[in-house]
């Protein structure tokens, strides 16, 4: 079973930008036509920024292990890799290969650790309980969280099935793919939009 984790937030803000830039492009191509036209990659860069930075980041768990999508890179890191999870900042994965940090899954606002309740913390994993308790990024209410509980309850599955008793690993480095079309287009466009400012 897949489950995936990424922020409300982000999904919205993307079709909102979507609609502004469309909106502003149309807008400018019926009032000036082609003399438009230079405003246009500034445009589609903003979108398209918007998109890889809120909307296609993302944290997928499934049989194989967990998949970190971030802006210009996803990482795949198989179960026998991974040794902890941190929730400070954002969920960052400790594994045989490094640490791996999710930009799809940010640890919670001080507003939204404040309204957390004793309720938030049942049914946790123990993994999850420190010394210290647990951090607000902890909190399955929370992107971090929700994903942090997911990944630890798989663990602990693995763990008690006894899968990761003697664990070995495919790779010698972390699998990662580069977004090579995300990063040849948004600079691309970069200098597009550059060119019409300062032509």
């Amino acid at each position: 079973m897949r489950e995936e984790f990424r922020p409300w937030f982000g999904p919205a803000l993307c079709v909102g930008i979507g609609i502004i830039c469309v909106a502003a492009a149309v807008g400018l191509l019926v009032r000036d036509g082609l003399g438009a036209m230079p405003a246009l990659p500034f445009l589609a860069l903003v979108s398209g920024a918007c998109w890889a930075v809120f909307w296609r980041p993302v944290v997928a768990v499934d049989d194989g292990g967990v998949r970190l999508v971030n802006v210009l890179r996803t990482i795949d890191l198989p179960w026998p890799s991974i040794l902890a999870i941190d929730t400070k900042w954002a969920l960052t994965l400790i594994t045989a290969y490094g640490r791996f940090t999710a930009w799809a899954a940010p640890a919670p606002g001080i507003h939204e650790a404040i309204r957390a309740t004793k309720r938030d913390a049942e049914d946790l994993p123990e993994s999850t309980f420190t010394v210290e308790g647990i951090r607000p990024g902890d909190l399955p209410s929370s992107s971090s969280g929700g994903a942090a509980m997911v990944i630890r309850r798989r663990l602990q599955e693995l763990r008690d099935s006894g899968y990761l008793e003697n664990p070995q690993l495919e790779h010698e480095r972390a699998p990662v793919t580069w977004h090579v079309a995300t990063i040849v287009g948004g600079v691309v466009l970069a200098m597009l939009a550059a060119v019409a400012v300062f032509a």
